[in-house]
């Protein structure tokens, strides 16, 4: 995947660990797009490209990062490591799950990095959305309409 180097404020930066990371990241632009926030999408390693994942996090003038990655999942750590923006964490399936998982949960004291459970680019996305909410009345509205929608879907209305 090529993308400009951040010709566009966003909101979002995700950063998915390989191409086929492509489908939980789809999941996290679909409630993105529901809340009209801004993002960018870019493939980079923590271990095939360290210098890439470094020049995009540090270039980037994004609020919130995203970072998607499954076996040893180290990209969302490498992303903290160089910024003190808010970073999400999603663990993608394998297998053996248990592996990403413990990856992005288990970060040293100091790095502190945001987690959702497995495949979950959905909340990754809400979280995200929450985080930006906090100097956006307009999306703090769109979440709490999801969330009245989610309401009355569980209530049968």
């Amino acid at each position: 995947m090529q993308v400009s180097l951040f010709t566009v404020m966003l909101d979002v930066h995700i950063i998915i660990g390989s191409k086929n990371d492509m489908p939980i990241a789809e999941k996290t632009i679909k409630i993105l797009d529901e809340f009209d926030i801004g993002y960018e999408v870019i493939i980079a390693s923590a271990h095939r490209t360290p210098e890439r994942v470094k020049r995009i996090v540090e270039r980037s003038d994004a609020k919130v990062f995203i970072a998607i990655a499954g076996l040893a999942a180290a990209l969302p750590g490498a992303v903290a490591a160089y910024t003190t923006k808010p970073v999400i964490g999603v663990p993608v399936s394998g297998k053996v799950n248990l592996d990403s998982i413990l990856s992005i949960v288990q970060m040293p004291r100091g790095i502190p990095i945001a987690a959702v459970g497995l495949d979950n680019g959905e909340n990754a996305a809400l979280l995200a959305a929450e985080i930006l909410a906090l100097n956006s009345d307009d999306i703090n509205k769109k979440i709490q309409s999801y969330r009245e929608r989610m309401r009355k879907k569980i209530e049968g209305n």
